[in-house]
């Protein structure tokens, strides 16, 4: 997942309001979003690799999402990150006590950022900087520094994300939203970050939604938790930057 946009609390109708992009080699097998045969509370996309998740939702309304830290200099990790997410996902402990848990694991794993929470909560962990935060209402947008540095698309869509809900006092539009992650538009070359990968790179990298001959956005999510503990998930998901499918999924939460 390189692209996390989210409006938090500040909407008469939503606590929460997520869109966001996961990048990934095309080559990489992947499960479209659905419930888990081996979680049943858990609706998210699945690496088939090491059968973890970038992000995801349950029934009883946690949340979590992650990206990795850019940085072609890390060491591997000895775990996948993706199991960060699953992990959270199912086992149903706090966020404050499964953050400081994982603080104290920071090196088993490469780089990364989590935000995890529900819909009243939100907590930001990054295990480079080794840093929590607890999430103030608002907009926000990750990607693959930390929280809300100015990388051209994450202040492209933190704005765009902003700017939209606040004009919608009532229901937002799921087309609306999945038009604000589908900008394929690269930052002018000044703009761009010295993340150690190469000029090419930061180019390529620079869009919200990425399309290269082989990475790029491989899904695309909008995912709405409103007052009344309604929850819309939106996947869509893509080869090549060509559309394949949508899979749509609501319900309310503490519904079986």
């Amino acid at each position: 997942m390189c692209l996390v946009n989210f409006h938090f609390q500040e909407h008469p109708v939503y606590k929460l309001i997520v869109v966001a992009n996961r990048d990934e080699f095309y080559e990489r097998p992947t499960a479209a979003a659905g419930f888990w045969k081996d979680y049943p509370g858990i609706l998210a996309g699945r690496d088939l690799v090491h059968m973890g998740t970038w992000l995801g939702v349950t029934r009883d309304g946690r949340f979590a999402a992650l990206t990795n830290y850019r940085d072609p200099n890390e060491a591997k990790g000895r775990f996948s990150r993706g199991d960060i997410v699953r992990d959270f996902l199912a086992n149903g402990e706090a966020s404050v006590d499964f953050i400081q848990t994982l603080a104290k694991n920071k090196g088993k794993y490469g780089g990364f950022n989590v935000v995890i929470g529900d819909g009243n909560q939100l907590f930001h962990y990054n295990n480079i900087l080794d840093e929590m935060n607890e999430i103030p209402p608002g907009t926000h947008s990750l990607s693959n520094h930390t929280l809300n540095t100015p990388w051209p698309k994450v202040a492209k869509g933190k704005k765009q994300l902003g700017d939209y809900v606040r004009s919608c006092p009532a229901e937002v539009q799921i087309d609306s939203l999945f038009d604000i992650i589908s900008d394929q538009t690269a930052a002018e070359d000044q703009h761009l970050p010295n993340t150690g990968v190469g000029l090419e790179m930061e180019r390529l990298l620079s869009p919200l939604f990425i399309k290269s001959p082989n990475y790029g956005t491989r899904s695309s999510t909008v995912l709405l938790m409103d007052k009344e503990n309604h929850i819309t998930f939106v996947e869509r998901t893509f080869h090549e930057g060509v559309f394949q499918t949508e899979k749509r999924f609501e319900f309310k939460i503490g519904d079986i």
